[in-house]
């Protein structure tokens, strides 16, 4: 209009105008984009997945006696055999079974890990380094069966320093993702519930060694899933929830 005499803004106004824009109306970028987040999701739901589901199928397949899960090794599974150690008789018709899931379930984990963008820096390590230690794990699990023989030739140490890096790797990564659950992009209730598991796992930990090493071998089995089925369902519980809706906090808005 003829009698406006303000000047239109110059460019280094209007800068400064979006520069001062509520915070609320930038994206959150301290969570992982959505497709980071689904893809690492579905990668960390498929690892536990893996794993449960082949220990299923062995566990079906074995049936002269049948396969216990509260009695029998979890390794058991991986021993076509017939072999026998600490005690226990194994027999496993689907041992390959097993052993593949062992090999690939800690791999499918860390590769879900490592897809999720939203932890920088040391809590970037935090989770990633726990997650390789549960790939190598799993790695030694599924390339050298636990059997009586292999405790005699040696290889049998392999898979005892698999196990116990599955043990620990898997439980720690547990603790590490729900500790910093907010940058990973998940609920409190879930990041409690994760760092719940991990402390049962390693207290589980501790008690299956005890009970090994002391031979008494009281409900091994079931003690042994206290210290792996914990980490395993939780983080796949994880996963379902990177791969879902991103429920946006107070204040933010999510990436799309």
């Amino acid at each position: 209009m003829a009698g406006d005499t303000n000047p239109p803004p110059s460019l280094e106004q209007a800068g400064a105008a979006n520069d001062a824009a509520p915070e609320a109306l930038t994206p959150d970028t301290r969570r992982p984009p959505r497709q980071q987040r689904r893809t690492a999701g579905a990668l960390l739901a498929a690892g536990p997945m893996i794993f449960l589901l082949t220990e299923f199928i062995a566990a079906a397949a074995w049936t002269d006696p049948p396969y216990s899960y509260t009695y029998h090794f979890i390794s058991n599974l991986g021993v076509h055999g017939p072999s026998t150690l600490f005690g226990q008789y194994m027999y496993s018709p689907l041992a390959w079974v097993m052993n593949t899931g062992f090999f690939l379930f800690g791999i499918t984990i860390l590769a879900g890990v490592a897809a999720l963008r939203g932890l920088p820096g040391r809590r970037r390590w935090a989770a990633l380094v726990p997650a390789t230690l549960l790939a190598a794990g799993g790695v030694l699990l599924g390339l050298f069966p636990g059997s009586g023989e292999a405790m005699n030739d040696g290889t049998g140490d392999f898979h005892a320093w698999g196990a116990l890096a599955g043990f620990v790797g898997g439980n720690v990564l547990a603790i590490a993702l729900g500790s910093m659950h907010r940058r990973a992009g998940l609920s409190p209730r879930l990041g409690r519930t994760l760092v719940a598991a991990g402390v049962i796992g390693l207290v589980s930990m501790v008690a299956y060694f005890a009970d090994v090493i002391s031979g008494a071998n009281v409900l091994v089995g079931l003690v042994e899933r206290g210290a792996t089925h914990p980490f395993l369902l939780t983080l796949a519980c994880a996963g379902v929830a990177l791969w879902g809706p991103l429920r946006d906090r107070p204040g933010a808005v999510a990436t799309r």
